[in-house]
């Protein structure tokens, strides 16, 4: 919808501009000086669960994630949000509240925004932070050699189709959840210690689609396997029963033919890797000889973050079984 306007602003206009212009990215960057760039986003989506205080959460930490992409501090937010005027009064300061400590949480702090009517409620940020302009990680940063690492487990796009046809395990619901609301904060500090400079994370255009405007940008070929990937609790089990959300046949159609799957991956576990994402994780291009060390950091406690793949020259997506 944008392409009529796309030659309206040059970037040689901008020289401060360093990324908003010449392709797409997670948010605008625009350098204050030699020591800082101020990062500045914006998203907004619908319901994707049933409490209002985990919709809060999740819309919050979905649009502080981008922040996080770029390798940047939240510092300021403002409200984003269409509501029905019917709402009880009572669900909206709950949904508002979990917005609130989330963005507490990150360290930012949340002052004011907007808000209207709207038949179906909408709710999101705009989110400025922080960043030194050489430590800016970006869609076009990925090198060949560079390994893949993942930060969130894949699924909750699945998860929330069997929620809403009723057949999802609640366990698996809640496991979801807290994955979504879960900030990508721990997984963006380590990609800047390590100097990672390719990212993005992982959202509705699912880990695929993601994966191809990482690719692009970088103009080489990233490589997966399938069984290193990881997924929530409860995913391959609705995979199997062919449960996705409509928009991973749209990633599918779009995304689809950029990618080569080995034979031995069946339909719905291709599926699997276009369903899309909220709240996803990072999806990081890290030099190989950091990326042990950044593994061994992020996973003291427990699995946080996975090896999936890596990049090497070419073009395109290649899943291996």
């Amino acid at each position: 919808m944008l392409r009529p306007l796309q030659n309206m602003f040059d970037p040689a206009d901008y020289p401060d501009l360093l990324i908003g212009l010449d392709g797409p990215d997670d948010a605008a960057v625009y350098r204050l000086d030699n020591d800082r760039a101020l990062i500045v986003t914006t998203d907004f989506f619908t319901p994707i669960v049933d409490d209002p205080y985990d919709y809060g959460a999740i819309a919050a930490a979905n649009s502080l994630s981008d922040v996080y992409a770029m390798g940047g501090q939240p510092i300021l937010a403002l409200n984003i949000a269409a509501l029905p005027p019917d709402l009880p009064i009572e669900m909206m300061t709950t949904i508002f509240r979990g917005s609130a400590e989330k963005v507490r949480e990150s360290g930012a702090v949340l002052a004011g925004g907007h808000t209207i009517q709207d038949k179906e409620p909408k709710l999101g940020l705009v989110v400025v932070g922080f960043a030194h302009p050489e430590k800016i990680m970006s869609k076009s940063g990925a090198r060949p050699g560079d390994a893949l690492i993942l930060s969130k487990p894949l699924g909750t796009g699945t998860i929330t189709t069997a929620l809403k046809r009723e057949e999802a395990n609640p366990e698996h619901v809640r496991i979801a959840v807290d994955n979504m609301a879960k900030l990508n904060r721990h997984a963006s500090e380590l990609g800047v210690k390590y100097g990672v400079r390719g990212a993005t994370d992982i959202t509705g255009f699912g880990f695929l689609g993601h994966a191809i405007e990482m690719a692009e940008g970088a103009k080489a070929r990233f490589v997966f396997d399938f069984d290193k990937i990881p997924f929530l609790p409860g995913t391959l089990h609705y995979a199997d029963k062919w449960m996705f959300p409509g928009g991973a046949f749209n990633n599918k159609s779009y995304y689809g033919p950029h990618v080569k799957f080995s034979p031995a991956l069946g339909e719905e576990r291709q599926m699997l890797l276009f369903d899309p994402q909220t709240s996803g994780g990072l999806l990081m291009a890290v030099r190989p000889h950091q990326a042990d060390d950044l593994l061994s950091e992020a996973n003291q406690a427990g699995p946080t973050m996975w090896l999936v793949g890596q990049v090497t020259e070419g073009q395109g997506i290649e899943v291996q079984a």
